[in-house]
Parts: structure tokens; C-alpha cells; sequence
């Protein structure tokens, strides 16, 4: 047991664990997912649970930067093509619902993208891209970084932070002016 259990303290130690896990993102594949998300049509994204709430505020952002996005299952999903990035979340590379859309999305031949920790999983497999988060996952394996949190809650929160500092990445490359982001923030708060 920890002596010290406070709010600071174990801050840190999140803090130490996502900066760890941010700290193996490969500059090169991630400059490869930026690409592909600027020349895409649209960019499609699946995940479960805490994974799809993280893909959600990468949707929300992309379209603030001008990058038609969606979820699926989203109400007014269109159709993927040829066109279009799909990526499929998941820590595992596992969850059956990633993985069925996946495979579905693959008779429409884009562009699939998987962000996770197993780069031997089903969901890698079937994709063009892969972007390695080498955080703790269910299957315990033994290239994964550990963590003291809960669950895959280093997973998660080192998957926002990489999608967020994709979408910095995209500011930067495509020059976009901070302040004129503001224009297509939703107004009716």
C-alpha cells in the first residue's frame, strides 16, 4: 500500500506513465498519419468504451480543422470509399466491434489506420497504417509498459493526448491560424 495517497502524488505518477507511453509514439508513423488524414475525403473512426469517447474528441477537432470526420454509427454517417481513412482504436487490436467494422470497411478498400498496443492483432493486420501506443492492455503481453492505474486508463489518456498532438500536427502543417479555429467552434452553447 501507498503511504503518501494524495492528489498530487498520484498525479505525478500519471503524469510520469502518460509521458513514458507518449515518449515511444513514433515521430515517422505519426507524421504518416497526419498525411493520410489531410488528403483524406473523410476520416472514419471506431472504438469502444473509454477508447470511442477519446476518438469522439479527435472527430470533434478534426472537423474543427477543416477534415470532414465522423464516428460510426454516428446518426449522419455517410458511406465510406476509396476515398477515406478509417481508424480503429483499440489497445488489444481485439474488441470484436473494432474489429467487425474493420472488416466490413475493408470491402470498400480505404485507407485503415490502427492506433493500439498489439501490433500482432487482428486490427493491425487488416490495416495499410499502424501507430504503436505500447501501453498496458487486457492481454498483459510483455513489450506493454505497466501502469498503477486502473484498467487501461494509461492507454486511453496517452490515445487523446496522441490524437491531440496529431491534430497540433496538422495546425502546424497545414498553417492554420489559431484564433480563425474559433469560427467553427459549435455557437449554440
Amino acid at each position: 500500500m501507498r503511504e503518501n495517497v494524495n492528489f498530487q502524488s498520484l498525479s505525478a505518477e500519471v503524469l510520469d506513465e502518460v509521458r513514458s507511453a507518449l515518449a515511444m509514439v513514433d515521430d515517422e508513423r505519426a507524421e504518416a498519419v497526419i498525411e493520410k488524414l489531410i488528403s483524406a475525403h473523410k476520416v472514419f473512426v471506431i472504438g469502444v468504451g473509454r477508447v470511442m469517447i477519446m476518438l469522439q474528441a479527435f472527430v470533434k477537432r478534426l472537423n474543427h480543422l477543416g477534415i470532414e470526420a465522423y464516428y460510426v454509427g454516428e446518426i449522419n454517417e455517410p458511406a465510406i470509399t476509396q476515398d477515406d481513412v478509417l481508424i480503429v482504436a483499440s489497445g488489444s487490436g481485439e474488441s470484436v466491434v473494432p474489429v467487425a467494422i474493420g472488416r466490413v470497411a475493408t470491402k470498400y478498400h480505404p485507407t485503415i489506420i490502427y492506433i493500439g498496443s498489439n501490433l500482432a492483432s487482428t486490427a493491425a493486420g487488416m490495416s495499410n497504417l499502424q501507430l504503436r501506443i505500447p501501453c498496458r492492455t487486457k492481454l498483459n503481453l510483455p513489450d506493454e509498459l505497466n501502469s498503477v492505474q486502473p484498467m487501461s486508463s494509461l492507454f486511453e489518456q496517452a490515445l487523446l493526448l496522441t490524437l491531440d498532438t496529431l491534430a497540433f500536427m496538422i495546425v502546424e502543417k497545414k498553417k492554420l491560424v489559431l484564433k480563425d479555429l474559433w469560427l467553427k467552434h459549435a455557437n449554440l452553447e
